[in-house]
């Protein structure tokens, strides 16, 4: 069996039997912390352990699932293609709305991470936590953070704007649906943008739009923030 555990068809094999059983669970218990991913996540940690099966092991297959992560990204142009009228009649408030909330996201895990005392290089990790997971991770390796963990927190930072987003939108009484969306999009991925879905057809349109504007100003605007405020926090 540890041959064959060895093999990169069982990481293929286990990670997306793990997804399937998440889809299934959140399906029939509609609760939006029993993200699909965040369960099959939980489930491939505990049947490692279980069998006490090296993460080596699985990663022969895992880094297949990795390679096309990122040309899987540029499946995010469809929602940008089909609401284009939307960017065109409201381009302005949407990219100084994304930017300024990249920046912020970017600006706060710097300064909390810095109160907090956190190494360096955790903090790093932690700078692109609000991006789609192909991205963060480019972004976190261009940054000297560590991948493994970005890819946690991007998780961790979707499943937890999935769950408060509508619950802050109402407390500060945000309307405008194209704002949720926005608002949604860029604060927490695509793991965000399932509940935006939920919440109606422009939220969720909106929200899709922002992953990849969003995307796109981190990778740029992530290593530029860092430098300006590297000497002055670290």
């Amino acid at each position: 069996m540890s041959e064959i555990f060895k093999t990169p068809i069982f990481g293929v094999l286990l990670s997306l039997i793990c997804y399937l059983i998440g889809q299934n669970i959140n399906k029939k218990i509609k609760i939006s912390f029993l993200n699909p991913l965040f369960i099959a996540i939980t489930i491939a940690v505990v049947f490692l352990l279980t069998f006490n099966i090296p993460l080596e092991d699985y990663n022969n297959g895992g880094k297949i699932i990795s390679f096309f992560l990122t040309p899987a990204t540029v499946v995010l142009a469809v929602p940008l293609y089909n609401k284009i009228d939307h960017l065109k009649k409201n381009a302005l408030p949407i990219i100084i709305g994304i930017l300024i909330g990249s920046a912020c996201g970017i600006i706060s895990i710097i300064i909390l991470g810095k109160m907090l005392n956190l190494p360096k290089e955790l903090i790093l990790s932690l700078v692109p936590k609000s991006v789609t997971t192909p991205i963060g991770m480019e972004v976190s390796e261009n940054l000297n953070g560590i991948p493994s963990v970005t890819v946690a927190a991007i998780i961790i930072t979707g499943v937890l704007g999935a769950i408060i987003s509508p619950m802050i939108h109402n407390i500060a009484r945000i309307k405008n649906k194209i704002a949720i969306g926005i608002s949604i999009g860029t604060s927490s991925h695509a793991l965000g943008t399932t509940k935006a879905v939920e919440l109606g057809e422009t939220e969720g349109a909106m929200s899709s739009l922002s992953i990849g504007i969003a995307g796109l100003i981190t990778v740029i605007l992530a290593p530029i923030l860092v430098k300006l405020l590297n000497q002055f926090l670290f």
